[in-house]
């Protein structure tokens, strides 16, 4: 049973933890990697390098619409999508993430990390929420 009256707590506590997580991964590849740097690794994982400038983007902008709550279900779902595909790269090294080349539990429980958020809703507070009730 859930809950109705911790529920959006819980889902703020997500939204949160996912929108730390988002944007330190993405300022890593801006700052720590460079934008060149994480296309490089892009190409050679066998994405089109070009996409490391909006993935990287995305990271750090829709990690901070997660913090503040702007509509946190869309991010979260964009999101969802984002690292099943990053997750394709790491099929092939296993489990553990921390198997030569990284595995593919991390990118797959963010993945489904965000997808619970995109069902559970904003949490609360949300600054603008995904769907206002009328």
């Amino acid at each position: 049973m859930i809950d109705p009256r911790t529920a959006p707590y819980a889902a703020l506590v997500l939204r949160l933890a996912l929108g730390i997580m988002y944007l330190a991964h993405g300022l890593t590849k801006l700052l720590v990697f460079t934008l060149p740097g994480t296309a490089g690794f892009f190409a050679k994982v066998g994405f089109p390098g070009w996409l490391a400038y909006p993935v990287t983007f995305f990271e750090i902008i829709g990690g901070a619409l997660l913090i503040l709550g702007v509509l946190p279900r869309w991010i979260a779902a964009v999101a969802t999508v984002q690292l099943l595909a990053a997750a394709t790269v790491h099929f092939g090294n296993g489990w553990g993430f921390g198997n030569p080349g990284g595995g593919w539990e991390y990118p797959v429980f963010l993945a489904a990390a965000s997808a619970a958020l995109a069902l559970l809703g904003d949490g609360k507070p949300a600054l603008f929420p995904s769907k206002r009730k009328g």
